[in-house]
Formats: structure tokens, C-alpha cells, sequence
């Protein structure tokens, strides 16, 4: 096993004469021996790149990879001691599932009773004992996968990189999947990176999550930190399903407006008191409000639009005078008719949960 240091790697494409783009805008980052990273972020922030570029497949425009104590910028991928499961599995479709887990350690000139003793180990770990004789046409997408990983496993390589490994398998069994991954991490403990743009994957797979946009990395932290103390509104509005809502509003005579509805119940932070500034954006996540009856005090008007009822739950989509809003409720009945004509509702949240961001920087501000 091995920590990963990241020390500001940017890369572009094209001649360095030319000015290209920036792909990747100085990633800093540290990884703990043992910790499983999950990158996330949206289709063409750079996650897949970042992780190209730590395997040796592309060379960093600038900056330096550290793994194990070890820099690794100028070696060759076979030189970084990692292994890499992809998106499409890239099994060899004429070798049996033995042959192929045994391929990369078989160059390396590993003796043949070890390599025999890793791929019985690692089968029976991955359940995949009973298919050793079977090549990919004959499995399933699930079965793929996991001798994808236990290629990758035999090797016991200092760090596995994991480039949307699940993305081809339906809903059901990437669930089963992403589990699988999960436990067999805790039995071997090695350091790991696993690129997705699904925010489920990357809430239940990380010890701490790198979200990226736009070539950087807008927040580096846990899972719960990630959701409950979003670093800017990106965050807040990417992890999250539905997302936060985010609502701009303007302060006046200490007291919170959007559009024409005055909240006077809403505590201002001192920080946002003092800062002279009136615009800001306020977040609250759909669970944290909540649907009361007329005439409860410190309660806003909302007019609703739709309601889609999710068995045990509801989201009401609704707005505050022109700005649009999500409520996520228990199925309530007597709310199943909101779908068909706009209905006039009463809302209050939870102040303990309130979101302050910067109408500027759109950066998260201290309570």
C-alpha cells in the first residue's frame, strides 16, 4: 500500500508554444496509505484525465506524483507499481478468466506456484472460482467486472485506479457491485482511486471525496462534510438528489428577502451582518423543510407546481414568488392532487440547517 501526493498538476493539450486550454488546473491533494478516494464531477471537469495522468497513460503539463514516498512523474506506467480497472473491463476475449487474471503476473516472471496461489485467493475472495475455465462471452456483466478486479487484485500493486468501472451495468447490479467493492476493500486495504459522475457511488464508496469542476478541485473531504458543509454552491447544488435549494436573496433592515416574500424569522449570521454586503444565496436542503398547516407562525407561502410521489416520499416542486424550490416529504395523501392544479402551501425550515454562500464568489460562508 502506498500515500498518494498530488502537487499541482495541471495539464493541457497542444504545443507548449500554443495556448491550450487547461484541462486540469493545479490539483493539490493528499492521500492517506489505505483511504479510498472517490473523484466526482461532471462530464468534462478533468476526473478521468487526473486519473490518466496519475497511471503514466498521459504525462502532467506541470507538477509532480508521489506515490509511496516514490516520485513518479517521468516513469513509465509498468514502472508506478498500480494497477487500473476500466469502464469497458478489457478482458482478453480468447483466454479463459484464469488466463487473463494471470497475464500481467505471468510477464512478470512470477513463479508459477505463487501465481496459481494469488488467482485460487482472489477467486474464491471475489466468488469467481467456479468460472476460472469460462472466457467473457460466457459471463455476465457482473461476473466481467469482478474478473476485472481480481486482475487487477493478483497483483497486489501499492495503488488500484478505478475509471467508471460500474457505468455498464444496470441499476440492480451496480448497487451489488459498488457493495462488492466496497467490502473487498476492507479485507485488502489497499490505496485506492475510483473516478465516477455518480454521486451515489461516490457517497457510499469514499472515505473522503474529491468533487471537481472545471479542471480544480472545488472540495476535498468526507462524504458527510461534502453534503452537510459544501464548500461552494457547485457542490451544494452537484451532491445531492434532489439538490440543495439555492435561492438569492437580499438583506434589508436585518431582515431576509426573496423577490417580495420577507423571512423575519431567518437568524443573519454576525459575520454576514458585518460584511456590508446585501446579495447573497441562501441554501436549505429539500429534507430540512417542512410542510405545516395555515396560521402557523414564522410559516412562508409557497405556491406549488407539481408533486411526484416516490413510495415512501414525495417532492413537492414549488416556488417563492418567481424562485423555484424542492420539498422532500413523507407521503402524505392529502397532497396527491397537487399534481393536477397549483395549490397555495405553508412552509417553515430548519434553521439549524441553513446554507450562506458569497453571491460573488459563490463560495460557502462561515455561520
Amino acid at each position: 500500500m502506498a500515500a498518494v501526493l498530488l502537487d499541482n498538476i495541471t495539464k493541457h493539450y497542444g504545443k507548449k508554444n500554443q495556448q491550450a486550454p487547461l484541462i486540469l488546473k493545479g490539483i493539490n491533494a493528499q492521500i492517506d496509505d489505505g483511504e479510498f478516494i472517490v473523484v466526482v464531477g461532471p462530464s468534462g471537469c478533468g476526473k478521468s484525465t487526473l486519473l490518466r495522468v496519475i497511471a503514466g497513460l498521459e504525462m502532467p503539463t506541470s507538477g509532480n506524483i508521489v506515490i509511496g514516498h516514490k516520485t513518479v512523474t517521468a516513469l513509465e506506467p509498468s514502472q508506478r507499481d498500480i494497477a487500473m480497472v476500466f469502464q469497458n473491463y478489457a478482458l482478453y476475449p480468447h483466454m479463459t478468466v484464469k488466463q487473463n487474471m494471470a497475464y500481467g503476473i505471468k510477464l512478470a516472471k512470477m513463479p508459477t506456484h505463487e501465481i496459481e496461489r494469488r488467482i485460487t485467493q482472489t477467486a474464491k475472495m471475489l466468488d469467481i472460482d467456479g468460472i476460472l475455465d469460462k472466457k467473457p462471452k460466457q459471463l455476465s456483466g457482473g461476473q466481467r467486472q469482478r474478473v476485472a478486479m481480481g486482475r487487477a487484485i493478483v497483483r497486489q500493486p501499492r495503488l488500484f485506479l478505478f475509471d467508471e468501472p460500474l457505468s455498464n451495468l444496470d441499476a440492480k447490479l451496480r448497487t451489488s457491485t459498488r457493495l462488492e467493492i466496497r467490502r473487498r476493500h476492507h479485507e485488502i486495504g489497499i490505496t485506492s482511486l475510483y473516478v465516477t459522475h455518480d454521486q451515489t457511488e461516490a457517497m457510499t464508496l469514499a472515505d473522503r471525496i474529491i468533487v471537481m469542476n472545471k479542471g480544480k478541485i472545488e472540495q476535498f473531504a468526507t462524504p458527510y462534510d461534502i453534503y452537510h458543509q459544501p464548500a461552494s454552491t457547485f457542490v451544494a447544488s452537484f451532491m445531492g438528489s434532489p439538490a440543495m435549494n439555492l435561492l438569492n436573496v437580499q438583506i434589508f433592515n436585518q431582515k431576509v428577502c426573496c423577490d417580495n416574500t420577507i423571512f423575519e424569522d431567518i437568524i443573519i449570521p454576525t459575520s454576514i451582518q458585518n460584511s456590508g454586503k446585501s446579495k447573497w444565496i441562501l441554501g436549505i436542503r429539500p429534507e430540512h423543510l417542512t410542510i405545516v398547516p395555515y396560521g402557523t407562525k414564522h410559516a412562508w407561502q409557497i405556491d406549488s407546481t407539481m408533486v411526484e410521489t416516490l413510495g415512501a416520499e414525495q417532492l413537492i416542486y414549488a416556488k417563492i414568488d418567481t424562485q423555484p424550490i424542492i420539498i422532500r416529504t413523507a407521503n402524505q395523501s392529502h397532497l396527491k392532487d397537487f399534481s393536477r392544479q397549483n395549490n397555495q402551501l405553508f412552509l417553515q425550515l430548519d434553521q439549524t440547517k441553513l446554507h450562506w454562500f458569497d453571491a460573488e464568489s459563490l463560495l460557502s460562508v462561515a455561520s
